[in-house]
Formats: C-alpha cells, structure tokens, sequence
C-alpha cells in the first residue's frame, strides 16, 4: 500500500471506511495556500489507491472551515496569477473527482473559495453559527475556481448572481434553503451528526456509492458544466491588469488592515 504524502497544511487520518481530511491552518483561519492547493490535489490523488475507504470528511480545524484563499500568499509570490487561478480549480476538481463520497463539515467562515472547495464535496453540514461570502468582487476580482457553474448548480442562477455580485455575507438559513447545505445542526452536535452520517454511508456497498456520485455527478455537469473552467486564468490575469479592478482591490486591503488596526486582540 502507498503510503499517504507528506502534509503541512492539512492533516489525514484513515479508520476503517472513513478518511477525515481536515485544512490545518488555524492561526490563518485556514486560508487556502497555494502549498495547501496542492496537498488537496495530491492527497485526493492518493486516497483514489484506497478501496477500502468509503468516505471523507473534510473539515477545518480551529475556529473556521475556511477563510478563503490566502490574500498574503498568493500576493508575495512570484508565481503567474494564472497558474494561481488553476490550482484552485485543480483543487475543486479533485475534491469532486475523488471515488469516496465527501462531506464537508463547516463552522465558522466558509468564505470564497472554501466555499468553492464545500460546493465541490458530495454533502455539506453546517453549523447553526457558520457564517459564507463571497468577497471576491470587493477585492477586485471575478469568482475563479470554477465557482459560478459549482454554485449556479446549488444555489440557481438569480441566487448566484446577488451573493456574488453584492459580496454579502449570509448564514447557513439562507444557504440550506437554496439547498446548498444538506443540514444544518447545533454547533456542539456539528462533529457526532457528521460523524453519524459518515458511519450511514460506510455501511453501504461502495460500488453503489461510487456510482450514484458519477451520475449525480455528471447530471449536474449537465445542468451547469465547469468544463470552461480552465478558461478563468485569462479572466483573472484581465482582472489585474484592470485599473478599476486594481484600485478595488486596493482599497479593500486598507479597509482590512484598518480594522486588524483596530482589534484589541
């Protein structure tokens, strides 16, 4: 048997049928790195070997699911911003490609593209405290990814376009009626009803599970494909090279740094 990459932004644990796949940057509130990307895409490479394990839960550790992507990261490295924008959408991908059934277990932020990274797990469970946006716009650039088509499939296109367009933030009531989430739960019971789920699952024969996921699968890719996806790079470079675009941004980054100004903590 293989044995499981080397991690130091997630961490990966196997019992029995279930994997539990947790984003393991707590003092960053899991902000997604581009080294924490590609331990998403090399550890779903890995748990592809895994017959035996049926499903993955997929967590965040800390006080947060996910802050969205890391702002200091992708800004101080000399990397292309397109092959940025392709690592996230690799990421998703092999979030949906992966034969287990997923679950994403949220609390605390669910932000951008952790909520891209949720929206690419097979069923989703909140917190009733969990809070999503999508700030992308206030930061001066398009939702990457391969978001749109991911959230247009859960949440329809007129949803879509206001939780986009206005950068609000919204809470799992809002996010469970869509049907964007399968349930949403008391905080202290988030981690038993998850687990009780996983359990449910793994009972089950894996063929079956592993089937019902392709089609589900490929009906939604139907109903709003990601296969353009690839094409965000050029969407993200244009972003940037935008001077509206880039003020934008700009000024969300003071904003920021006023309010961290401003926290006693």
């Amino acid at each position: 048997m293989t044995p499981p990459p080397h991690l130091s932004a997630l961490t990966l644990t196997v019992d029995g049928a279930i994997a539990r796949l947790t984003l393991h940057r707590p003092d960053r509130l899991n902000a997604l790195s581009r080294v924490m990307l590609g331990e998403i895409i090399e550890t779903c490479r890995w748990l592809g070997g895994r017959r035996d394990v049926k499903v993955v839960i997929v967590a965040g550790s800390g006080r947060a699911f996910s802050a969205g992507f890391d702002l200091e990261d992708f800004a101080g490295s000399s990397a292309d911003p397109g092959e940025t924008a392709d690592l996230g959408r690799l990421a998703a991908e092999a979030l949906t490609a992966v034969r287990q059934l997923t679950i994403a277990s949220i609390h605390g932020h669910c932000v951008g593209g952790g909520l891209v990274l949720a929206s690419a797990c097979d069923l989703r469970v909140a917190a009733a405290s969990a809070t999503f946006a999508i700030p992308e716009l206030d930061l001066g650039i398009p939702l990457t990814w391969g978001g749109i088509p991911r959230l247009v499939r859960e949440f329809g296109p007129a949803r879509t376009k206001e939780l986009v367009l206005t950068c609000r933030t919204f809470g799992p009531e809002l996010a469970a009626s869509a049907g964007f989430l399968n349930r949403v739960v008391d905080d202290p019971q988030r981690a038993q009803v998850v687990d009780d789920l996983a359990a449910e699952l793994a009972r089950k024969p894996a063929f079956g599970l592993r089937v019902t996921k392709e089609q589900v699968n490929a009906a939604a890719e139907d109903m709003a494909s990601t296969s353009r996806a690839s094409g965000d790079r050029d969407v993200l470079v244009a972003a940037l090279a935008d001077p509206e675009s880039r003020q934008a941004a700009l000024d969300y980054l003071a904003a920021r740094s006023r309010r961290a100004g401003d926290d006693p903590a």
